[in-house]
C-alpha cells in the first residue's frame, strides 16, 4: 500500500510520473492549475501514446477559486460529409477500424481554449515537456509494453503505426528508449508559430497561432490530403470551422458537499445519478465492501446506467432530460425496482417516455474493454482545480505519415444506428466514456478525480467518493480499496454487448461477500486481487482546515504519479 502524498501549496496526480513532474514544473513556476493540467495533459499524449493520443479527445472541467465551473467539452464531431446511414449499408451495422471512424481532432483546442479563458502561460512554454518527451524518449514501463504486445498485429497493419510502436518489426522492451521524432516535430512546429505570434501579439495571439498550426497550416493539410487518401470524410472545412464547446456543469448536494460533472455528451450525468439513487437507497447505513452494500452500490449504478443507454447523447442534437433525471420523482421510480433480495436480471427498462433500442447480449465469458484514457487533476495554491481525461488509442486507426499522431478515432463511439440517442450523424458528437469530474468538500476544499476505464469509469469514481466521503479513508487507501464493476449495460464500444447479470469482483473482496451476492442473483466474475480493469482513478484533495492538498495514484496502472 502507497502512502497519501501530501503538499502545503499545490498537487497534480496524473497517469504517467513525468506528467506529473510536467505539471509540477510549471506550478513552481507560478502556473496556474489550469497552465499545469494542459502541460500534463499535453505530456500524456506523448507518454501514453497507446492509451492516449495528441489529436484526440480532452475533455476537461475547471473550477475557478472564485467558485465559477465549467467544463470544455474537447471531443470533436462527425465530418460534415458523413453519410448517417453508411455504417448500416456499407459496413454491416459496424464501425470499421481505419479512417472511417474519425471524428475532428479536439485536445489541441480544448488545451487552447481552456488556457485562453484561463491559463497565464504561452503555448510554447507549456507544450516545451511533452516536445521534450516525444523527442528525446522515456523509458518504456510494464503497461506500454504489455499494450503493443496485446495489439501487435493491430499495429503492424498500419505501416506508419509500426514504425513507432513496432521498430524493426518487434515490441520494445521495458526500459527501451521510446521516441516519437515526428510527433515532436508537429508539437515544436506549433509551438514555434505560437512563440513568434506571442512576441508580436502576446499571450492569446500566441495561443490563437498554436491553433492555427494545427488545425489551418500544415498539420491540418497533411491530415486532409491523408484522409481523403484512405476514403475518409474528414476535410479542411471540418477541421478549421472547429471549436470545443463550452458546456454547463451537472451539479447536485450531497451530504453538504456538491458534486460536479460533466453533461450528457459523455457519460457524467449518470455519476451524480448513481451518487443520488445510492444515497436514497441507504447506502450510507452499511459496511464498507459488505454484501448489501455492493449490491445497492450495483443495482443503483444500472439503473444510471440504463438512463445513460436511453437518454444520453449530443445535446445539440437531441433534448436529453438530465433535470428530470435527477429530479426526486425519476429517482423515486427507479428505486421502486430496488429488491435488496434479487439482483435486477438485465438493465432496467426506459422511462420518461425513452424508446427501448436493441442491443446484442454477450455469449462471451469475458467483456472486451477498451484500453485507452488517462487523466490528470490539479489543484493550485489559489484554490483552482482542473480535471481532464485525455484519451483515443492508437492501434485502430492509422498514424498520419510524417506526423506521428493519429485524428481521433472516437467516433467508435457512436451507434451505427442513426436512431440511436448516441447514432451517427454528420456534425454529431459520439456520446463519449471519458468523464472528469469534481467534488467540491463542505469545508470549503475540492477534488478534481477521473479514471481511465471505459463504462468502468463512474463505477471506480463512484466508489472512490464513498470511500473518502462516507467511510473516511485517507485518499491513496481509498483509491486503492478493492472494487466491483457491472457489464450489464451495452458497452459503449462496438459491438455494443451488454452482460446482463455479470458482475466484476477483485478478489480481495471476501468469499462470503462474494458469495453473498452470487446467491441473490448476480453473475459473479473473479478478478485478480488488483486489476486494471477497475480502472485507475487519480485524485487530488484540497484540506483547507489542515492547510494541505493530498493527492493519489492508482498503482492498477503503474504509470500513475503524484506530486505535491
Amino acid at each position: 500500500m502507497a502512502l497519501t502524498q501530501y503538499g502545503p501549496h499545490h498537487a497534480v496526480s496524473a497517469g504517467h510520473y513525468l506528467a506529473a513532474t510536467a505539471g509540477i514544473a510549471v506550478l513552481e513556476a507560478g502556473g496556474n492549475a489550469v497552465d499545469a493540467g494542459c502541460a500534463a495533459g499535453m505530456a500524456l499524449g506523448v507518454l501514453l501514446p497507446d492509451l492516449v493520443n495528441v489529436a484526440g479527445v480532452a475533455p476537461i472541467l475547471i473550477r475557478m477559486a472564485d467558485g465559477t465551473a465549467e467544463t470544455i467539452a474537447g471531443l470533436g464531431h462527425w465530418p460534415a460529409a458523413t453519410p448517417p446511414d453508411v455504417f448500416l449499408r456499407e459496413h454491416g451495422g459496424k464501425i470499421p477500424d481505419g479512417v472511417r471512424r474519425t471524428v475532428v481532432p479536439a485536445a489541441p483546442d480544448a488545451w487552447i481554449t481552456a488556457l485562453e479563458r484561463h491559463g497565464t502561460m504561452g503555448w510554447a512554454e507549456l507544450a516545451r515537456h511533452a516536445i521534450r518527451f516525444a523527442r528525446d524518449g522515456f523509458a518504456v514501463f510494464p503497461l506500454l509494453h504489455e499494450s503493443i504486445r496485446n495489439h501487435h498485429d493491430e499495429y503492424a497493419r498500419y505501416p506508419s503505426n509500426a514504425a513507432i510502436f513496432l521498430p524493426g518489426g518487434r515490441i520494445p522492451a521495458v526500459g527501451e528508449r521510446f521516441v516519437q521524432s515526428d510527433l515532436a516535430r508537429s508539437l515544436q512546429y506549433m509551438a514555434d508559430e505560437a512563440a513568434a505570434a506571442e512576441a508580436k501579439g502576446g499571450r492569446l495571439a500566441g495561443l490563437a497561432a498554436a491553433r492555427a498550426a494545427f488545425y489551418e497550416g500544415d498539420i491540418a493539410r497533411a491530415i486532409v490530403v491523408h484522409q481523403k487518401a484512405e476514403g475518409g470524410w474528414l476535410s479542411a472545412a471540418d477541421l478549421a470551422q472547429f471549436r470545443s464547446r463550452i458546456e454547463p456543469v451537472v451539479r447536485r448536494p450531497w451530504r453538504g458537499h456538491e458534486i460536479l460533472a460533466c453533461g450528457p455528451w459523455c457519460q457524467g450525468p449518470a455519476l451524480v445519478e448513481a451518487l443520488l439513487l445510492a444515497e436514497r437507497a441507504g447506502i450510507g447505513q452499511h459496511a464498507h465492501n459488505s454484501a448489501d452494500y455492493l449490491h445497492i452500490l450495483v443495482e443503483t449504478l444500472k439503473m444510471a446506467l440504463a438512463d445513460r443507454e436511453h437518454h444520453f447523447g449530443d445535446p445539440l442534437f437531441r433534448d436529453v432530460p438530465v433535470e428530470e433525471l435527477l429530479g426526486e420523482a425519476h429517482l423515486s421510480a427507479r428505486l421502486s425496482g430496488l429488491d435488496m433480495a434479487r439482483a435486477h436480471p438485465s438493465l432496467p427498462g426506459p422511462l420518461l417516455g425513452a424508446t427501448q433500442h436493441a442491443h446484442p447480449v454477450a455469449e462471451r465469458a469475458v467483456p472486451m474493454v477498451e484500453a485507452d484514457t488517462s487523466y490528470v487533476g490539479v489543484v493550485d495554491r489559489h484554490g483552482n482545480a482542473f480535471s481532464a481525461t485525455p484519451s483515443d488509442g492508437s492501434w485502430n486507426s492509422p498514424v498520419v505519415p510524417g506526423l506521428g499522431l493519429i485524428p481521433s478515432n472516437r467516433g467508435c463511439q457512436s451507434r451505427p444506428d442513426p436512431a440511436h440517442p448516441s447514432g451517427v450523424a454528420p456534425g454529431k458528437r459520439p456520446r463519449l466514456t471519458p468523464n472528469p469530474a469534481m467534488l467540491v468538500t463542505a469545508e470549503g476544499g475540492v477534488m478534481p478525480f477521473g479514471t481511465p476505464g471505459g463504462d468502468v469509469q463512474i463505477q471506480a469514481m463512484l466508489q472512490v467518493v464513498l470511500n473518502v466521503f462516507q467511510f473516511g479513508m485517507e485518499l491513496q487507501d481509498a483509491v486503492e480499496a478493492p472494487r466491483v464493476a457491472t457489464y450489464a449495460a451495452p458497452s459503449s464500444f462496438a459491438p455494443f454487448e451488454a452482460f446482463p447479470k455479470r458482475l466484476a469482483v477483485e478478489s480481495r473482496i471476501p468469499k462470503a461477500v462474494r458469495e453473498d451476492l452470487a446467491a441473490r442473483g448476480h453473475e459473479i466474475q473473479d478478478w485478480p486481487e488488483i486489476t486494471w480493469l477497475a480502472g485507475s482513478v487519480e485524485a487530488v484533495l484540497s484540506l483547507p482546515a489542515r492547510g494541505l492538498v493530498a493527492a493519489g495514484a492508482d498503482p492498477r496502472r503503474p504509470a500513475g504519479c503524484v506530486a505535491g
